[in-house]
């Protein structure tokens, strides 16, 4: 995030020491939580997007190797990638935690950032999905962490819009969808690693409050009485989600995995998410001219649930359009990932990563 994001939300991110009286800060105050101006006080919990999105790229070519014969190493390469990256993200974050507590919690209360957060949970259900056959042991405890905890997190964010009036129209974004929509991920790996019991429940909450969600953002991005900044945009990729992920999991709950056309559900579900793809590549030219930044994870694990879907949908409904889609899909979905997380790899390496906002 950047400057227009601190801007919207309308507050400041670093929390201040209290003074006595009314007169400016001086600069005897205590800053301990931002004395490292570009350090780990402002790692930003948008990182686990990057998870995200290598770990859903691996759900994807998992499909496809099951769809179109294909080799394995490819899923296993980016389940592993991901891992990797999860393991790194994760120690970083705690270690934010343990030396600057206040930031971190002041990113927790943050009216935009705080719907970033339940990424962590959605990455551990991603994860536990595509490595449930190489590590299943750990699958399984990963995915029940994943799952209790995405729904301890959808109450503790709906709990925070529901009860603070800081937090309004202006500060929706796509991102909305994030601690809500992420339960349906829930049900991916359920048959398989956890119980079919709670997989139904947070698919409803899920289904449900997208659909609640839905024309409230829609609205927000429609009507620009108030539209949103500029480099948050990336984020309208977020719509092509809920859609896929939902189709998918349906198939899981319910077993259908034969003709589609006998299941309106997932053939409605699967032109939702064509039709927002679709939609987001009609503004490519408008997203490709904003510099690069950390909101352009929003394209990755969006781009690799459609190419998802789109691969499920081939291998039920043979033919030269759904291959063709769904190869085209994949391949776009590899080489956003892939470009997104390069260059937020650069952004480390030339020290833009860590820096106030």
């Amino acid at each position: 995030m950047d400057d227009t994001v601190t801007k919207a939300a309308g507050s400041a991110i670093t929390p201040t020491a209290p003074t006595a009286s009314a007169t400016p800060i001086t600069p005897t105050v205590p800053t301990a939580p931002v004395a490292a101006a570009h350090g780990l006080a402002h790692l930003p919990v948008t990182l686990f997007a990057s998870v995200m999105g290598i770990g859903g790229l691996s759900l994807a070519w998992r499909r496809a190797a099951r769809v179109w014969q294909l080799p394995t190493w490819p899923a296993h390469s980016l389940f592993w990638l991901a891992c990797a990256v999860f393991v790194v993200v994760a120690i970083a974050y705690a270690a934010k935690w343990i030396r600057y507590p206040a930031a971190a919690r002041a990113e927790l209360r943050h009216p935009i950032r705080m719907a970033f957060v339940p990424t962590i949970t959605i990455a551990l259900l991603i994860l536990a999905t595509a490595g449930q056959d190489l590590l299943p042991g750990p699958a399984r405890v990963a995915w029940w962490a994943g799952a209790v905890g995405h729904l301890a997190l959808t109450v503790a964010v709906l709990s925070a819009w529901f009860g603070r009036p800081d937090i309004g129209l202006t500060q929706m974004t796509p991102a909305w969808f994030i601690p809500i929509v992420g339960n349906v991920i829930t049900p991916l790996a359920a048959p398989e690693l956890g119980s079919i019991d709670l997989a139904w429940f947070a698919f409803g909450v899920g289904l449900v409050f997208w659909i609640g969600l839905l024309p409230i953002l829609l609205l927000r991005v429609l009507v620009h009485v108030d539209p949103m900044p500029a480099k948050l945009l990336p984020t309208l990729a977020i719509f092509i989600a809920p859609p896929a992920v939902t189709g998918l999991s349906w198939q899981a709950l319910t077993g259908r995995s034969g003709d589609p056309s006998a299941d309106p559900v997932a053939m409605i579900l699967q032109a939702v998410t064509i039709m927002f793809v679709l939609l987001v590549l009609g503004q490519a030219g408008r997203l490709r001219s904003l510099p690069f930044a950390l909101p352009w994870l929003a394209y990755t694990f969006p781009s690799a649930a459609a190419a998802a879907s789109a691969v499920a949908m081939a291998g039920v409904r043979p033919g030269v359009a759904y291959d063709g889609i769904a190869a085209v899909l994949l391949g776009l979905a590899t080489v956003v990932v892939l470009s997104v997380v390069l260059g937020v790899v650069r952004l480390a390496v030339r020290g833009d990563l860590l820096r106030p906002e």
